[in-house]
């Protein structure tokens, strides 16, 4: 009888171990088959076709491309900051959407799509391309701010790049009320 119980409890343990392994598997796997699929919906806007999905059942569609030179960081941005696109690949999160001609906010998981701006330093080069337009900055600033008391406005009559994610980056629980934020300025 006590071998039985065993058996079962080892089964039940290793049920569950093997539960949390995929479930933590989840979001990084995700985030890299949405960029893979995102690729596609990048190649049909930069061929004049914007707004197609990259999936049949997409709400979002590829917006833009980002790029960090120095880090080897090539993304598409999707449109419509929503919790489900963000598992997918960062987003474009401004009014302007799809537009370089005031603020732009792009936001990301820390844990995925953003984890590079821990690498970010100032004055590395960020690019910024919407298949009609692109726009170079420079890093300028890093910040950490709490989201309870620090608001970020967007501004159509400033020009400046705007990457936010959560903070800190190897915290074990996601969601913490910390955000990382990085500003660039458009470089002359």
């Amino acid at each position: 009888m006590r071998r039985s119980n065993l058996i079962r409890s080892s089964a039940a343990g290793a049920l569950l171990a093997a539960f949390f392994i995929l479930q933590a598997l989840w979001i990084p796997a995700k985030a890299a088959l949405g960029q893979v699929l995102l690729e596609y919906s990048w190649q049909q806007l930069l061929a004049g076709n914007p707004g197609v999905k990259p999936w049949t059942w997409a709400d979002t569609h590829a917006i833009a491309l980002l790029e960090v030179p120095r880090l080897k960081i090539r993304q598409v941005l999707l449109s419509g900051a929503s919790p489900r696109n963000l598992a997918w690949g960062p987003v474009w999160f401004t009014i302007n959407d799809g537009q370089l001609d005031g603020d732009v906010l792009l936001s990301g998981h820390r844990d995925t799509h953003f984890s590079f701006l821990q690498q970010v330093t100032t004055g590395d080069e960020l690019r910024l391309n919407t298949g009609t337009t692109q726009m170079t900055y420079k890093v300028v600033q890093m910040e950490i701010v709490d989201s309870r008391t620090a608001t970020l406005n967007p501004s159509i009559d400033t020009r400046r790049l705007t990457l936010v994610t959560c903070y800190p980056f190897d915290a074990l629980q996601a969601g913490g009320p910390l955000r990382y934020v990085v500003t660039a300025l458009p470089s002359s």
